[in-house]
């Protein structure tokens, strides 16, 4: 029954349909939008236009219906006919509110228990009646656009939570198919074994303990770019049920969805993502393929879904030490995820044999620490080397008392982990080349390596924030436009922002500096043997316990402030948004993880100067080494940041989704009450899980821990092991989010992993120069070498060369010793400066010869294997011979003057361009 509402609403208004409630049973073959399993045909949309006269008529019209005896849900994810498939689900939650009399004038409740508006309605009833209308709008243009719906909900005397069900049937899916150039099957081939290490054990005899045969493995296929004018060249043409695969249909119909106008498009109101902003809809998420566990009831590998393959075969803790089953993880979730877990997998693969090199490096360094020579003199020297006091207040000391941590100290600075470093080195550069061919390999395996990112539509935050329209210069559609002069000058006071919290991370890294010395000194103060002695080492951990501390505050609050900077910059489409967002928090978290070591490893003990002309930072004197030497102190403080924050993010993956999802079940297990006890349906399980959050966080724990293992794995050769460990717990953590805690993404295509691996050659660079000068500066193995070679291989009388005697000025305690290279003015010795020549020609050689080695890797190890060219060569030809295989007879027929070709035909040069373009 149709009626007009009594009161007039407000400014250009569109027709706000209000859906009670089912009507009578209608035929489900028309397209319209569904209540309950019932239709609502297209003659009311008709009827509500032909009464206003126009989409923009001021009155709204409302539909009222009645629902009763509907029938139970087929299991699955289908509507309630069993046959059509939920490509989509939208969910809103309305409060639900009783009809209340006041002052003579009432709010009758509405089919969403949302007031209609009155002229004495508060500005909140005005707002809810706004979204009410855009999305009565949004949904009508969807039915314009040819998707089913079909309409759930779920209610208690406080909240209703509305699901509608989208499904796209065969003809919309067919044209979508042909605009997004969806890859369609020619021919099948055998599925290629990728696996490089499977391929080495099988060569070598040696049995696969990390191989399993996984179910259902997607088929592979010779593919080209889809036309429905050549629809009868494509395998399983014919099954229109089945021809899409999930993913493609969830894809195609967010692209409606992000399409499709709710509003005035002149306002740029347009596309689901912006109505999830706007609080229209609670999430837009398509279906899980179903449950993750297995039914209690036996059954064969076989007949498990998608999601119970990827849980029984990936996402358990028994499968650590299993192969990852990619093309399944593509097929379920989309090429970009799939090229995170195919980096991920791969990066961890390469950190085996650098974590088994490092192993090695750091046991012969514990066999060996007998044999350090210098060690051995410093524990023997008893009295013989007094030294100069470490601070103002402090006392003399004899170098004996540091026997441990010389020892120590060689564990972290021999000869060892100079080749480890040199190692690493070619290591990073080495991984990055052979990373390029394995994302080569699986762009063209998974049909994207042709894929470019299309024309981008406007982001909704900027098409609600652009304060024009500007026609499109590629596709002269007027859309949202932001003067580029005004977001350069944005982006110009963004980087002043940045370079403000850049400071404010530098004065936390002073900050921890001045608390480590005062540590230092109090330990010192306390007159105990053993906590003079250890001092500087407690003094180090503690102030690097505090400085992860502040790492992971600051980390946290830059992150928020990056994303308002970035959304300020109004930068016009995801990709830009994404990429000055990635470039902004990497900068950052680079400095606020980094600059700490950096400073032990290069500044600490640089500046120190010498007994009477000591240098002073607000009146403490600088920083010097450790009795170890800087490298102890810089593993240590590498151990408490990588390690710590390794530990931390792991237990907040684990814990944070399931309290989210705690939560949200929570919510929604009160709005079901007695009805929770019964069938689950789908659509209201997956809309308990966690929102899918993207791959942001992710990837950049993991290019951090790059940059650990590289920039400074010269002070530190275990890092390797602890980031293999962690990968381990990292795949299956990030596997278990996915497949049991998170709705469904929909899923993208990728043909590689972005911006990150430009931030990964540039960090592997970066880990070059790093090393050179780590060795060259901060560790003593120059130094013992230049002094083998001048004086005695065995290094006896090193530790003795080392000290210089205080200047005759120094009354406090004369002749102590300190280390350093000079005389007993001050000034530096002839050695100083020939150890200064050897370091800067060691940084010198050592950098060449990396590059050179880089640039000869490159050059010898192609991007693209060769047997994959041929592979490529192959689809084309094949893609132009299946399609154009009727040209031939065609051609005959017109040389025998046959009548011209039925209109189904084409050209051969038009089949061959196609065929070329695949």
């Amino acid at each position: 029954m149709l009626r007009k509402g009594s009161e007039l609403l407000k400014g250009d208004r569109e027709v706000l349909l209000d859906l009670d409630c089912g009507g009578d049973a209608h035929h489900t073959d028309s397209y319209g939008s569904l209540h309950n399993g019932s239709f609502i045909p297209p003659r009311y949309f008709s009827a509500a236009t032909a009464a206003d006269g126009t989409m923009d008529g001021d009155d709204p019209i409302h539909v009222h219906c009645n629902t009763r005896n509907q029938p139970a849900p087929q299991p699955g994810n289908y509507f309630r006919d069993g046959r059509t498939k939920i490509d989509f689900v939208l969910v809103w939650e309305v409060r639900s509110r009783r009809k209340r009399r006041g002052k003579g004038k009432h709010l009758a409740t509405a089919e969403e228990g949302e007031a209609v508006p009155t002229e004495e309605n508060s500005r909140s009833e005005r707002r809810k009646a706004q979204l009410a209308q855009w999305r009565e709008k949004f949904v009508q243009n969807l039915e314009s656009a040819g998707l089913l719906m079909e309409k759930e909900e779920t209610a208690n005397e406080k909240k209703t939570v509305h699901f509608l069900k989208l499904s796209a049937p065969w003809d919309v899916l067919v044209c979508y198919a042909e605009e997004l150039c969806v890859r369609a099957p020619l021919q099948t081939q055998p599925n290629l074994d990728f696996n490089t290490s499977a391929q080495v054990l099988s060569r070598l005899c040696i049995p696969n303990v990390m191989k399993e045969s996984v179910p259902n493995r997607p088929l592979d296929y010779y593919t080209c770019a889809f036309r429905k004018s050549k629809m009868s060249r494509f395998l399983g043409c014919d099954d229109h049920e089945n021809y899409f695969t999930n993913t493609q249909r969830h894809r195609i119909v967010y692209e409606i969805l992000a399409r499709t106008v709710y509003g005035k498009r002149k306002r740029a109101e347009v596309g689901v993502d912006r109505l999830v902003n706007e609080g229209v809809y609670t999430a837009a998420f398509p279906l899980h393929e179903g449950p993750f566990e297995l039914p209690r009831h036996e059954i064969g590998p076989d007949e498990l879904n998608q999601r119970q393959v990827l849980y029984q075969y990936w996402a358990r803790w028994l499968k650590w030490f299993k192969y990852q089953p990619l093309d399944h993880i593509r097929e379920y979730f989309g090429e970009k995820i799939a090229f995170y877990f195919a980096w991920l997998g791969f990066y961890t693969a390469w950190l085996l044999p650098a974590a088994v090199v490092g192993t090695l490096v750091f046991v012969s360094g514990v066999m060996s620490m007998g044999t350090n020579t210098p060690a051995k003199e410093i524990c023997n020297s008893g009295a013989t080397y007094l030294m100069c006091p470490l601070c103002n207040t402090c006392q003399a000391w004899n170098m004996s008392e540091i026997c441990t941590m010389a020892k120590l100290g060689y564990l972290f600075d021999h000869p060892g982990t100079v080749l480890f470093s040199v190692f690493m080195s070619f290591w990073a550069v080495t991984f990055l080349e052979y990373w390029k061919r394995k994302m080569a390999t699986l762009a063209h395996h998974w049909d994207c390596m042709d894929f470019h990112e299309e024309e981008e539509r406007p982001r909704p935050e900027f098409a609600a924030m652009a304060p024009s329209m500007e026609p499109n210069p590629v596709t002269g559609v007027k859309e949202p436009y932001f003067p580029e002069k005004t977001r350069i000058s944005r982006m110009f006071t963004g980087s002043m922002v940045i370079i403000m919290m850049l400071c404010v991370v530098m004065i936390f890294l002073v900050t921890v500096v001045m608390c480590r010395g005062i540590i230092s000194i109090m330990m010192f103060h306390t007159g105990s043997p053993v906590l003079r002695t250890e001092a500087g080492t407690i003094a180090n951990v503690s102030s690097s316990i505090v400085n992860l501390g502040l790492i992971l505050l600051m980390g946290r609050v830059y992150t928020a402030l990056a994303e308002q900077l970035t959304k300020w910059e109004m930068h016009r489409t995801q990709t830009q948004y994404d990429n000055a967002f990635i470039f902004k928090v990497f900068i950052f978290q680079f400095v606020n993880f980094y600059s700490s070591p950096f400073y032990v490893a290069f500044f600490k003990g640089r500046f120190v100067g010498y007994p009477t002309n000591y240098g002073t930072l607000f009146g403490m004197r600088n920083e010097d080494c450790g009795p170890g030497g800087c490298l102890i102190e810089l593993a240590e403080q590498l151990f408490i940041i990588m390690v710590g924050k390794q530990l931390i993010n792991n237990v907040q993956e684990f814990v944070i989704p399931k309290v989210k999802a705690w939560h949200q079940k929570r919510t929604l297990a009160k709005v079901l009450g007695n009805k929770s006890s019964d069938e689950p349906r789908r659509w209201e399980e997956d809309y308990q899980l966690v929102e899918c959050e993207g791959l942001f966080e992710e990837y950049l724990e993991m290019v951090l821990q790059f940059g650990f293992i590289t920039i400074f794995v010269a002070a530190f050769p275990l890092a390797p092991l602890f980031a293999l460990l962690n990968n381990w717990v990292e795949i299956r953590l990030d596997a278990h989010k996915f497949v049991c805690e998170y709705r469904r993404p929909v899923a993208e295509r990728a043909q590689n992993i972005g911006v990150w691996f430009n931030i990964l050659e540039a960090l592997s660079h970066l880990s070059v120069i790093a090393n050179a000068f780590l060795i060259a500066f901060t560790s003593d193995f120059l130094p013992r070498l230049l002094y083998q070679y001048k004086f005695d291989n065995d290094l006896n009388g090193y530790v003795n060369f080392t000290l210089a005697y205080a200047p005759l000025n120094y009354t406090a305690y004369p002749m102590c010793r300190y280390k350093a290279y000079r005389d007993n003015s001050g000034n530096y010795t002839l050695f100083y400066w020939e150890l200064l020549a050897v370091r800067l020609g060691f940084i010198i050689a050592f950098e060449h010869a990396v590059f050179f080695v880089l640039r000869a890797i490159d050059w010898i190890v192609p991007d693209v294997p060769e047997s994959l060219e041929l592979k490529i060569k192959r689809e084309r030809y094949l893609a132009k011979q299946a399609l154009a295989e009727n040209q031939e007879a065609l051609l005959m027929s017109r040389s025998r003057g046959a009548a011209p070709a039925t209109p189904g035909s084409s050209s051969p040069a038009s089949d061959a361009s196609f065929g070329n373009m695949s």
